[in-house]
């Protein structure tokens, strides 16, 4: 339950666990503070101080003493009484430093005459701040009084006594336990920031790793907020960039591998037309020249072949290709496939064309429409059976048009050109132009299925 909980706290905001983390402070340091007053007394006995708390006996000592001695003075007639005021002050002066008497009239309750107790007579500013906020914290607690009856020689009066003997341990205990109370808010504060400091800490050390190349070092879970979603981001980022790396080395490697494969396919019929070519220069075999010139004419179409593949591997992993678009008529696709109809059947082939008379214009590349309709119909003059009927169709619907392009197979063929260098072209130039590729083979035919998009 506390984990679940604690989750969903690490899941919020900085700004919101923040808050909450005041919130939870201030509950806290009250709640010290409240402890601490309210156990104040315990605590004293337990500093041996409960004597300076628990004034009782002193005052009870003090008001005996009173009863006893005020019939030996006489009460002022008022505030202006000085004489009796003066004549006054050794009963006033039983009181101890940390005691003040008031005596008042008992029957109209007027002010005579008060003896402060000492240490009120501190003029230091600081001291009487001291008091004040003292005093306030408190509620008053720092003073034990009592309001007593007096029987002076000429009547009757009372006095008010305010005993500040709790103030000499109560003041300093409560700016210590509010500081205590204080130090526990901002403790917490602080341990907050810690970890947050820890884990920017963390995603900087993170970042600097990366930053010296090592990309498989994973980047550590940071929690919810914003800090741990931008760890998590920075390991997607780290595992995205290590994975372009690595394809970006496959494909290097990939690249070489083929030129260095060609290269080699290369030398071997040139290493042949060139041994042919010498021998008909030097006439080294008279009557046989027509022969070698076909040999070398087989040995032009193989290398022709070779370099076709590599110009169509080229194009393939050209990264900067894009699309051109212009507003062309469907007029122009279906003349394309009439045009390669006509290159197949002097090959040798037979087109069975059923073409939508339909027009509509579209917005796409002419260059790249044809020589995707180019690559695929040099496919059918290398691998398609002139035996068979290659069907070419053409169908417009509301919003797509689609071709389809179906052939017999070779049976030498059908397990050769296995990188589909020409199909992988055709692959990446449709989807340039927001298109379509559907491809499916079977023992002996081949189908090729090219949907684009009239409202791109």
């Amino acid at each position: 339950m506390i984990k679940k909980i604690w989750k969903k706290i690490s899941a919020l905001k900085i700004r919101t666990q923040f808050a909450l983390l005041i919130l939870c402070a201030l509950i806290a340091a009250f709640a010290v503070f409240e402890i601490l007053w309210t156990n104040k007394f315990s605590i004293f006995n337990l500093l041996g101080l409960g004597e300076y708390y628990n004034v009782y006996g002193d005052n009870i000592y003090l008001l005996d003493t009173l009863y006893e001695q005020a019939p030996n003075y006489e009460l002022p007639e008022s505030e202006e009484d000085e004489e009796r005021i003066q004549a006054l002050a050794p009963l006033l002066d039983l009181a101890d430093k940390y005691t003040s008497i008031s005596i008042y009239g008992l029957e109209d309750g007027y002010h005579r005459t008060t003896r402060m107790a000492d240490i009120f007579a501190d003029k230091n500013i600081f001291f009487q701040v001291f008091l004040g906020i003292g005093d306030q914290l408190t509620a008053g607690d720092f003073a034990d009084f009592r309001y007593i009856p007096l029987k002076f020689s000429n009547g009757s009066g009372s006095a008010l006594i305010m005993s500040y003997k709790r103030s000499v341990v109560l003041y300093p205990y409560t700016f210590i336990s509010l500081f205590l109370s204080i130090l526990l808010f901002f403790l917490i504060i602080l341990f907050f920031i810690r970890r947050k400091m820890k884990s920017v800490l963390k995603l900087k050390q993170e970042i600097l790793v990366m930053s010296s190349g090592d990309l498989s070092h994973p980047v550590p879970h940071l929690g919810g907020d914003e800090i741990g979603i931008l760890a998590r981001e920075l390991d997607n980022m780290r595992t995205t960039l290590n994975d372009n790396i690595e394809k970006e080395q496959e494909s290097r490697q990939a690249n070489q591998d083929l030129i260095t494969a060609l290269s080699h396919d290369l030398r071997t019929p040139l290493t042949i037309l060139n041994g042919y070519l010498e021998v008909i220069k030097l006439k080294k075999n008279p009557g046989h020249e027509d022969e070698y010139l076909d040999r070398c004419l087989i040995k032009t179409k193989d290398i022709k072949e070779l370099t076709d593949r590599m110009f169509e591997y080229a194009l393939v992993s050209e990264e900067q290709e894009c699309a051109e678009f212009t507003w062309i008529s469907t007029d122009f696709i279906r003349q394309c496939l009439r045009e390669n109809a006509d290159f197949i059947r002097l090959a040798g082939f037979t087109p069975d064309l059923h073409l939508d008379e339909s027009s509509i214009v579209l917005k796409s590349d002419k260059t790249m429409l044809k020589r995707i309709l180019d690559n695929l119909f040099s496919n059918i003059f290398k691998y398609g059976d002139k035996k068979e009927t290659v069907l070419i169709s053409f169908t417009l619907q509301k919003e797509t048009f689609t071709v389809t392009i179906k052939n017999a197979i070779k049976a030498e063929h059908s397990r050769k050109d296995n990188n589909n260098i020409g199909l992988k072209s055709v692959r990446k130039m449709i989807r340039l132009l927001n298109g379509e590729l559907s491809v499916s083979q079977t023992s002996g035919s081949f189908t090729v299925k090219l949907i684009l998009k009239t409202g791109v």
